[in-house]
């Protein structure tokens, strides 16, 4: 096989070292020197994909979507084998980030994935039916983990309420990478990946309220959460979902819990009896009346919402303090 007029052949020493030496700076966050040495890299051996695959990813780092779909489609263009290559992932990611549709319909097919109405169909491809995954926001920063559910294979809707110190808010579509960093398992044995947030894909002009609430059950708290959701928002006692895991731990198998097909412990972040950025979490053995609650609607709505709230069991509900965070 010739490619270029070339025959294929191992990558010299020098494209060895180079690009050795680039990943190490990548490692440092040191993109633009990473960047001169992937390029001479590329100069060296242009026929070899893995140049291109290189350079696709650097500009993925740094979220220049134009040169990571110029270098994708490089890198795809010289491969040797049909499905599977996660050359075409990236192609994926960066055609998704620029909503260049028809290529990233195409991308996902070529890696090997169903994609309901080809590559011809017209819009974000749909009807993927991915299913639930988790999400870390900010990964380099500090990183929440959060329910969401896959619109495609890089895309993100956020269905939980974030926390403010993540900047993120409910109902965003963040873009994602394609290799996930952990797993949460429920009770029932399922199993749903963590992927790691590249960049806010599209905002929720939905703001994030924090409100304390007197609950004196737990089915006083789920009646609220219900009545949220029921106007087509969201409300979440933060309470009860948040937890603070070291990174190793929540890049790895961790155990949430599942019910009536909700998943109920949504955000890694603070620990039991530990203070968290908002309060502290309950074990879950004694019910604690005061909860502290993420809503997500709003502001014309908000008010009424927790009102209508105490109004249907005066005696049992209250809330205060409420405050927007995000």
């Amino acid at each position: 096989m010739r490619i270029f007029g070339k025959g294929r052949h191992r990558p010299s020493a020098s494209w060895r070292q180079a690009t050795d030496r680039a990943f190490t700076l990548i490692g440092d966050g040191r993109y633009e020197d990473a960047g001169a040495l992937l390029t001479r890299a590329a100069d060296l051996e242009p026929w070899l994909s893995e140049s291109w695959f290189n350079l696709a990813l650097l500009h993925k780092f740094r979220h220049d979507w134009e040169q990571a779909r110029a270098a994708g489609l490089r890198a795809v263009a010289l491969l040797d084998r049909d499905t599977g290559a996660p050359d075409w992932w990236n192609v994926g990611i960066a055609a998704t980030a620029l909503q260049d549709w028809p290529l990233a319909r195409r991308a996902w097919q070529e890696y090997g994935l169903r994609v309901p109405g080809g590559s011809a169909a017209s819009g974000p491809p749909t009807g993927m039916e991915l299913g639930s995954a988790a999400v870390r926001l900010s990964p380099e920063g500090e990183a929440e983990v959060v329910w969401g559910r896959r619109l495609d294979p890089a895309r993100i809707e956020v269905l939980s309420i974030p926390l403010p110190s993540s900047g993120r808010r409910w109902g965003e579509v963040v873009l994602h990478d394609g290799v996930p960093h952990g797993e949460r398992t429920t009770a029932t044995g399922h199993s749903f990946p963590v992927f790691d947030e590249i960049e806010l894909w599209a905002p929720s002009p939905v703001p994030t309220w924090v409100v304390l609430l007197e609950a004196a059950s737990e089915e006083d708290r789920d009646a609220l959460e219900a009545l949220a959701a029921d106007a087509g928002f969201a409300a979440e006692d933060w309470s009860s979902s948040v937890r603070l895991l070291c990174r190793m731990c929540s890049e790895s198998r961790m155990a949430s819990v599942e019910g009536d097909g909700e998943h109920l412990d949504p955000h890694d972040h603070s620990e039991p009896g530990q203070p968290g950025p908002l309060g502290y979490r309950t074990d879950g053995q004694l019910w604690v009346p005061e909860r502290e609650c993420g809503v997500a609607a709003p502001a014309p709505l908000v008010r009424g919402l927790l009102d209508g709230w105490v109004a249907d069991s005066p005696d049992t509900r209250d809330w205060r303090d409420l405050e927007e965070v995000c």
